[in-house]
C-alpha cells in the first residue's frame, strides 16, 4: 500500500468518526470545562451560605464528627458511611460521604471544629444542582449505565481521532509550517491553519482526556495494562473479624497508619459494614502532587494488622500508569497551571468540529464547482 493511499485512510477515519461522534465529544468536552473547579465552587457556595470556617483549638476527632453525621441523618435508617475525607488547611471542612436509600454517594460537609453541618449533596442549592446535572451528563449523558458506556466509546472513539491527527499534522514534514498560521490569508487557508495548529496543541490533552475516559468507563484497560506490563493484581486483603469483638476504634487505626507512614499525611479513610473487608487509610507523601495521594495503608479492621503498605513510588509499571489515570484526567498533574488549561482542553472538541466542518464545506463546494473543461484549462 502507498504512502499517499495510507494517507487517504487515516484522513478519511479522521473525519469520518470526527464528525459522527463529534455532537457528544462537544457536550463531554463542554461539561468538562465546567466541573475543572467544581470542589472550589461548592466550598464558595458554603461560604456564602455559612461564612469561613474559623479554626478554634484542635479539630474534634473522626469519632465525634461521624457521630454528629450519624445524629443528623437519624431518620435514614438505612444510612451507611461510606468514606471521610479530611480537612488539608486549618480553614477547610470533613467531607463525609454517605449513602441513602436511592442514593449511594451522598457528601456532607462538617465543621471540623464544631460539628456542625453545613450542607449536603442531597439538599443542593441552584449553583450546586446545576454542577451536578453537568457531572451527570460529563460521565453519562444522564442515562446511567447504558450512557457511561456510550461516553465510554465516544472516548475510545476521540482518541483514534487525535491519533490520526497527529499522522496527518503537516508539521512532520516542515516544523515551522505545523505551527505557522498565515492570519492575513483567505479565510479557507486561515481556518485550515487554526485547526492544525489548534488541534496539534490540543491532541495529547485530549487523548489523556477521552481515552482515560474510555478505561475508566468501560473497564478493558486495567486488565489490559496489567497484562502488557507484567504487573499481576495485588492479592485481595481480608480482616478476620474477632469473637465478641467490634472493630477496633478509628483513631487507633490513624495512629497505626501513621507509623507504618510517617511522613504521609492522612487523607481519607475508606469505611464499610463489610466485616470480612480491611480498613483503607489513603495518604498523601511530600513528593506526591496529587490532591489526596496515591499511597495507601490497610489494615484489619479487627486487630490493628497492617496487611498492606502501598507506596506510590514504589508501585509496579502497571499500577504506576493506572494511577496517573487521576491527574491526567482531571488536570491535576501540573497543579493550579494544568488545571486551567483543562478548561480550555474542554472547548476543543467544539473549536475542532467547526473548523474541521468549515474544511470539509470548502471541500465540497470545490468538487460542487468542479467541470471537466475548468479542470483541462487549468
Amino acid at each position: 500500500m502507498s504512502y499517499k493511499k495510507l494517507r487517504n485512510i487515516v484522513f478519511t477515519l479522521h473525519r469520518i468518526l470526527g464528525f459522527a461522534i463529534a455532537p457528544i465529544a462537544i457536550l463531554v468536552g463542554l461539561t468538562g470545562s465546567l466541573i475543572v473547579f467544581q470542589r472550589e465552587i461548592y466550598e464558595f457556595q458554603l461560604y456564602q451560605q455559612f461564612g469561613a470556617i474559623i479554626p478554634q483549638g484542635d479539630r474534634l476527632s473522626l469519632e465525634v464528627i461521624l457521630d454528629f453525621v450519624k445524629a443528623a441523618y437519624a431518620n435514614q435508617p438505612q444510612m451507611a458511611l461510606q468514606r471521610v475525607y479530611f480537612p488539608s488547611k486549618p480553614d477547610d471542612l470533613f467531607d463525609v460521604v454517605i449513602s441513602v436509600p436511592g442514593n449511594d454517594w451522598v457528601e456532607v460537609y462538617v465543621n471540623p471544629y464544631t460539628g456542625v453541618i453545613l450542607g449536603d449533596s442531597l439538599h443542593p442549592n441552584a449553583v450546586q444542582r446545576f454542577i451536578q446535572i453537568v457531572y451527570q451528563l460529563h460521565t453519562s449523558l444522564k442515562l446511567g449505565d447504558l450512557g457511561s458506556q456510550i461516553v465510554g466509546v465516544v472516548g475510545l472513539g476521540i482518541s483514534i481521532v487525535a491519533i490520526a491527527g497527529i499522522i496527518l499534522w503537516p508539521g512532520w514534514r516542515k516544523l515551522m509550517t505545523g505551527f505557522k498560521i498565515k492570519w492575513s490569508a483567505h479565510p479557507k487557508r486561515l481556518n485550515f491553519d487554526l485547526h492544525k495548529v489548534f488541534g496539534i496543541t490540543a491532541a495529547i490533552f485530549l487523548l489523556f482526556t477521552f481515552f482515560t475516559g474510555f478505561a475508566w468507563n468501560l473497564g478493558y484497560v486495567d486488565p489490559l495494562v496489567r497484562a502488557i506490563t507484567f504487573s499481576p493484581s495485588l492479592p485481595e486483603l481480608v480482616s478476620v473479624p474477632l469473637a465478641g469483638q467490634s472493630p477496633l476504634p478509628l483513631s487507633q487505626q490513624m495512629k497505626t497508619a501513621h507509623l507504618a507512614l510517617p511522613d504521609g499525611g492522612l487523607r481519607s479513610i475508606d469505611l464499610t459494614k463489610d466485616p470480612k473487608a480491611p480498613l483503607r487509610l489513603r495518604m498523601k507523601l511530600p513528593q506526591e502532587r496529587e490532591e489526596y495521594g496515591n499511597s495507601n495503608v490497610y489494615l484489619d479492621q479487627y486487630s490493628g494488622q497492617v496487611l498492606r503498605v502501598e507506596i506510590s513510588s514504589k508501585a509496579s509499571l502497571g499500577d504506576k500508569i493506572l494511577n496517573s489515570f487521576q491527574p491526567l484526567h482531571f488536570g491535576t498533574f501540573g497543579g493550579l497551571h494544568t488545571r486551567i488549561l483543562y478548561v480550555f482542553v474542554g472547548l476543543a472538541p467544539l473549536i475542532l468540529f467547526i473548523t474541521g466542518f468549515v474544511m470539509w464545506w470548502y471541500r465540497k463546494r470545490k468538487h460542487k464547482d468542479y467541470s471537466p473543461k475548468q479542470s483541462y484549462i487549468n
